[in-house]
């Protein structure tokens, strides 16, 4: 995901990419889903973010630099 979706005036790729969490989130939506769950059931945005940042700061070494032990 992105941090935020596209905003072109014609579909893009991302938009084709991302159909089935549109589709969610707008059945979410439509349903008064607080935005937090929804945040957590359709985007993962907080478990496997937060389980990618570690890995790629630990052992993906991202924020350390190529060069460090």
């Amino acid at each position: 995901m992105a941090d935020s979706a596209a905003d072109d005036k014609t579909l893009a790729l991302y938009d084709e990419q991302h159909v089935v969490t549109y589709t969610r989130l707008l059945q979410a939506e439509s349903e008064g889903a607080d935005w937090r769950e929804v945040a957590r059931k359709v985007l993962n945005a907080y478990d496997s973010h937060v389980v990618r940042a570690k890995w790629v700061t630990e052992e993906g070494r991202l924020l350390r630099g190529a060069g460090s032990n």
